[in-house]
């Protein structure tokens, strides 16, 4: 199988198993790519298409992972994955996680599965899109030298001080609900990363994307939302919107940010979520079940 590596060096993560990279890549004959610039991973993915790889493999966090993935969408190519970041969600969810010896195994002995594409005014991801709160802290989040899953907590919770919810109008096809949301995502998989399930139970291959919509988060109601929220009990929480659909717009009070995959973009007043069903083939582990 023809393969290509496309590495962020960015990532600490990737850094530290580049090494172990090169000398699999070796031995199956196959090219490593670093990225340099934005955008870099998505060039560098269409290129070894155009090449014939059947096997792309992003090394990376889940930016890495949305811009390569992005390339892949209804192509005979197969995505691999060796997660590398703070959160890792996508990996998390389809079981590939913990050393990088683990992901390393499953490229040589996985097995492809199909699972769906959602798309966020038009922008792909795999795990989850958002707006309001969410949306902005990714933007901050990604300004940050040096990341990691205490530094998203204490820009979460300084921003969390002054942010204020949006009024939000949610279309889901057969209803519309009015609500003010602290944040919204809309999820493939059931998690941001870091086991912070925010759609439990979702399935990356039902054709059906997940919307959570969260109230005003207080003093009183912070730490037991966040409890609940790595508990995989969220959508149980007081006040906590979820609902379930092929597509979803949401119309709020005035433009802003949006993320895929914590990777942001501007968008406007009104947003729409659709999904592209097993439309982007990905190596798993031989043994697992995709959830």
């Amino acid at each position: 199988m023809r393969t290509r590596f496309i590495v962020n060096p960015h990532s600490s993560g990737a850094r530290r198993v580049l090494g172990r990279v090169q000398a699999l890549a070796a031995t199956l004959g196959a090219k490593v790519f670093v990225t340099t610039h934005p955008r870099h991973a998505s060039e560098l993915a269409t290129r070894a298409i155009e090449e014939g790889c059947e096997l792309i493999v992003a090394v990376g966090g889940d930016g890495t992972l949305n811009e390569v993935a992005g390339r892949l969408i209804d192509t005979p190519a197969t995505l691999g994955l060796i997660p590398c970041g703070s959160g890792n969600g996508l990996g998390r969810h389809l079981g590939i996680f913990g050393p990088v010896e683990r992901s390393l195994e499953i490229l040589r002995t996985g097995r492809a599965r199909m699972i769906d594409a959602g798309f966020a005014d038009g922008h792909p991801f795999f795990t989850v899109a958002g707006l309001g709160f969410e949306a902005e802290v990714a933007a901050r989040f990604n300004q940050l030298t040096h990341r990691g899953f205490l530094r998203y907590i204490t820009t979460s919770t300084r921003l969390w001080r002054t942010w204020a919810p949006q009024d939000c109008c949610i279309d889901d096809g057969l209803h519309r609900i009015q609500l003010k949301a602290f944040t919204l995502a809309v999820a493939n998989s059931d998690q941001y990363g870091n086991r912070a399930r925010i759609a439990p139970g979702a399935e990356v291959d039902d054709g059906l994307l997940e919307l959570t919509a969260v109230p005003r988060v207080t003093a009183a109601n912070a730490l037991p939302l966040l409890g609940r929220l790595f508990a995989g009990s969220i959508d149980r929480a007081p006040g906590v919107l979820r609902l379930q659909a092929p597509r979803f717009v949401v119309v709020r009070g005035a433009a802003g940010l949006i993320h895929t995959d914590g990777e942001t973009h501007p968008a406007g007043e009104r947003v729409e979520f659709t999904i592209q069903p097993r439309s982007l083939r990905v190596l798993v582990p031989a043994a697992a079940t995709v959830r």
